[in-house]
Parts: C-alpha cells; structure tokens; sequence
C-alpha cells in the first residue's frame, strides 16, 4: 500500500521561490569584484534568476546541458545557479584555484556549453579559450560599463541579459531526480572525477543542514559563507539560507583577515563557515589590531582539521563557538558535526575539547562504518583505526560518466579514502588520509594530530606531517613548520612542544623550517607537493643500508 499524500517533487528551486514569497525583503550582500557593496533581497534575486533562466532558454539551453561558473560568492553567482537549475540545466562549478590545464581538462570532460565568468577570470578563459572546444558562449558577471573593457569575442553582459528578458519563467516541473549540479573532486591523485548532484539529493541535504546539531541557523541570523560556492557547494549554504530565510553576506573575493572582520562587523554577521586557514588570518589580523567581534557568535569549520589553537581563541579570547565538521565534494558535502551531545555538554568546556576537535556525529540519513583491507566491520572504541565508507541519500553513487567504476562496497558504502575512529558517543575522528597514513614498525601513526598540536605552538604559522623512509621502522614522521613572519625558532623547540601531548614512538624524527607550505586547490595542505618537494631527503634517525 502507497500513502496518499501529495506528489511534490524536490527540486531547489523552490527553495528561492519560498525565499522570495516568504522572506522576500531578507537582504543579500555581496562585496562585487568591481570594489562596490551590491545590496539585493530574495525577492529581487528569484526575479533576476528567472531573467537569466529566459535568456539562456533563447540560447537553447535544454535539460541536461551543462553550464558552468567560474565566480566568486556573490548575488550574482547566486542568480546564475538558480537560473540553471531551475530550467533543468546542470550547474557545474568550477574551481579557478585550479591550473590552468587542470580547469580546460574539467571544462571538456563535462562538456560545458556556457561559462558564467567573474571579471577577474577572463585573462585565464581568453588565454585557453582554444582549448574549451564545447563552450559556445561566455557570460560575464558585470554591468554594461564593464563590459566595454572586455575583448573576449562573443561574451554576454549579465546586467544586459537581466535587462532585456522577462522574469516569467517557468522552474521546476521536472523529476526531482534530474541532475542539479557537478562538481569536481580536487584531483589530488589522477584526474578529477565528477559528482553530479540531482535535485533529490541537494533538498534532501539542505533539510539536513537546516537541523540545530549541524548548521544550526534560523532567519534571525547574518551568515557569511567565506567558504567558496565552488567549493562544494559553499557546504549548502546557498540551498539553505533561503530556505530557512537567513540573510547572506557574500564576500566576493577578498578573503583576507581585515576584509572579512569589515563585513562581519557592517552587516551584523552571527554566523560563518570556512577552512582553517581562513580562520588563522583573520585571528592574526584580529590580535595585531586589538579588534572584537560583536555580534559573530558561531562558525562552522571544516576542510581539514581543526586545530585546538583556533578552537580556544575563538571561545576563550572572542566569545565564539567552533562547530567542527566533515565531508568531501562526494558527500554533498556534509558528512558530520561536532556538535556536542546533551551528556557531553554538560562537561567542563576543557574536558569538552577532545570531542570539539573531532569531526563528530553523523546526522539522520547518513550512515558510518569503519572498515579494514579486508573489508572486516571494526569496532566504535574510540581507539581502532579503520577505513573510513558512508552510505546515504545525498552521497555519490557512481563518479560522472562512470570513472573509476563501481565505487560502493556489497552494503553500499562509498570508501572516503579516510582513516577514521569513531567513539562510544559517536563520534568520528580522521586520523588521516589513507595515503598519507604513516605506518612506522606495522602501526598507524596520525599525521594529522601531530599537525595539529604542532600548530598551536606560538611561533607556528602553518605544521605538516609527512611519513619518510626509515630502514628499520618503514616511516617514520617528519615535521614541516612554516613560522610566523619575523619568528625564529629550532628543531628542539617543537619537540619539546610535543612531550607528553602525543606517544612517545608518534614523535618525528626530525623538524625542517619551510619558508612555504603548499596549500591546494580547496585550502588543504598539498602533501602530494610537499613529498615531492622533499623526494631525496634522510632522516638524521636513518642509519645506512648495507
């Protein structure tokens, strides 16, 4: 027997539909690329849209196609996305951290036919638009004044195409299992692959970051996504800020500690989301200046992990909660949330920092389980390390036009490439990558908590962990600090640092001072740059084979 209930299918574009019916005066701010603040409302935003859908309806844009952004976060990003969507086009964010030959790869495999661009890209697109054989036409983000400038052959003024098509559309309409948008994996190890997000699985994940244990916003509050909408979907933010009727604070492409502390301070920010390194600048501005947020009472962190320095600062020095999360482009993204438990928050806050620093709990529909080579189930003690798969409504299935094969297990599950524990309360903490693992005499040893804690040494800017061959041990860690400008410091220093905060047999067997540590295309530590960059390097521990 079915239910009775109606047939409603979810597809996102009714979120900005109710946002303009219900929130309609709620504002979105965006820092342009052009320098000026540009103020807009939901209502005129969802009118917007729906002009640039008619326009590239009259381009011949059917169902499926694939259209591309290549944007800061801003109004506009925001108003191709729901044009493309709501017509039933795919929405394929790209990346500009990404080379050159990287993005063309990208463009051609998906076979975009149009580029949303900001100004800031066209030198990149008009030096490889040879190598872009599917894009037909480029639309530039910007107002008829700018857009004299432009000398890229065929390129479409946004603001003109907004002026001359009507706002009667038509959204919707379709399967709500219609692919919604594509997004790339970071390509860490061969080429990226495609995630190609369907209606479906980004409403079912946006009413999944609305809960109050994972974002955890209402339409009282001020968010800022500095995180990028290319990069995973600015973590849904763009899906439910409308739906619940937040008003959004959009950084364009100033990033920098004093530019982000001017906006969250002028538009009353209460919440925001970014990587840590994100969160390090603007901390370091905040300290050199003396400065105090005022109305910021909540970020979420996540890309990597966090470490327990910039968890402490924010509470301790500013009033402000760290909510710590996991997730990857194949899981929508979100995965899980540190937020804490009703028997875990009534612990002393500093008995709360273990958990506080783990990637936490999965939410409803999300499923974890540690496995290991074998594919045997591991136990939650806290303690076991084991591969880490998720299984759920908005977590891939298959990579875009089928690369790398079958990619789920017999029950199901996507391997993240993790390593992972998870506890008795729940919570999932990743130790590292799979591949960046250290395995030193048949153990596993974590590069990313060595990171952290070496982090939150004062003189460390930046802390890197990487496995080096040992003839006796297999690997054994090195430790790569990046110091503060003007800071100096020795190799004794930062062991000493780490006594008694990690095992004894965790300890590197040596520390380098790096004037750079790489950072990818997504604000991760590039370790795949960093062995290379050491490739020939000898542990002072290593002693001579033969």
């Amino acid at each position: 027997m079915l239910g009775l209930m109606q047939d409603w299918p979810l597809t996102v574009d009714k979120f900005l539909t109710h946002a303009a019916q219900w929130h309609g005066r709620r504002e979105v701010v965006s820092r342009s690329v052009e320098g000026p603040i540009v103020r807009t409302t939901y209502a005129e935003l969802e009118q917007r849209a729906k002009r640039i859908s008619n326009a590239l309806l009259a381009m011949g844009v059917k169902p499926g196609d694939r259209v591309a952004t290549l944007a800061w976060n801003s109004g506009r990003h925001m108003e191709a996305w729901y044009a493309i969507m709501g017509i039933g086009a795919v929405c394929h964010t790209l990346n500009p951290r990404l080379f050159a030959d990287q993005l063309c790869y990208i463009i051609n495999h998906a076979e975009d036919r149009i580029i949303f661009t900001d100004l800031t890209f066209l030198p990149v697109l008009m030096e490889h638009r040879h190598q872009m054989p599917t894009v037909e036409t480029f639309i530039v983000l910007t107002d008829q004044d700018h857009m004299a400038k432009v000398d890229l052959k065929g390129a479409l003024c946004f603001e003109t195409l907004v002026e001359t098509h009507s706002p009667d559309a038509k959204w919707g309409g379709f399967d709500e299992n219609t692919a919604a948008g594509l997004c790339y994996t970071s390509g860490t190890t061969g080429n990226p692959k495609g995630v190609l997000y369907s209606h479906r699985s980004n409403f079912l994940h946006t009413l999944v970051t609305a809960q109050t244990d994972v974002m955890g916003i209402g339409s009282r509050d001020v968010v800022l996504p500095v995180v990028p909408m290319f990069h995973a979907n600015a973590w849904g933010l763009t899906f439910t800020c409308p739906a619940i009727g937040a008003k959004m604070v959009m950084p364009g492409p100033k990033m920098d500690g004093e530019s982000i502390l001017e906006l969250i301070e002028t538009e009353g920010v209460t919440f925001s989301a970014a990587v840590p390194t994100v969160w390090q600048m603007l901390l370091q501005h905040m300290r050199a200046t003396g400065a105090k947020f005022s109305t910021l009472k909540r970020v979420v962190i996540g890309g990597s992990a966090v470490p327990e320095a910039i968890i402490r600062a924010f509470h301790d020095d500013y009033g402000v909660e760290v909510i710590h999360a996991w997730g990857m482009t194949e899981t929508s993204p979100l995965g899980t949330q540190a937020s804490l438990t009703a028997e875990l928050a009534e612990l002393p806050y500093d008995e709360q920092i273990p958990y506080r620093l783990k990637q936490g709990r999965p939410p409803a529909g999300v499923q974890l389980k540690l496995t290991d080579d074998e594919d045997k189930r591991l136990p939650h003690d806290g303690t076991t390390f084991g591969r880490l798969k998720i299984k759920g409504p908005f977590i891939v299935g298959r990579y875009f036009k089928g690369d790398g094969g079958e990619i789920l297990d017999e029950e199901g599950f996507f391997d993240t490439g993790d390593v992972a524990t998870i506890d008795q309360h729940g919570f999932m903490q990743i130790t590292d990558r799979a591949k960046d693992v250290i395995k030193s005499g048949g153990e596993w040893i974590s590069s990313i908590e060595i990171e952290n804690i070496a982090c939150g040494h004062p003189k460390a800017a930046l802390a890197a962990v990487i496995g080096v061959a040992h003839p006796k041990w297999d690997e054994r860690p090195l430790l790569l600090v990046q110091l503060k400008p003007g800071e100096t410091a020795t190799r004794d220093e930062f062991l000493e640092f780490l006594v008694g905060k990690i095992a004894k047999w965790w300890m590197p067997d040596d520390v380098q001072f790096v004037s750079e540590i790489p950072l990818g295309a997504t604000g991760k530590i590039d370790k795949k740059l960093i062995r290379q960059r050491m490739a020939g390097y000898v542990l002072p521990t290593a002693e001579p084979v033969g």
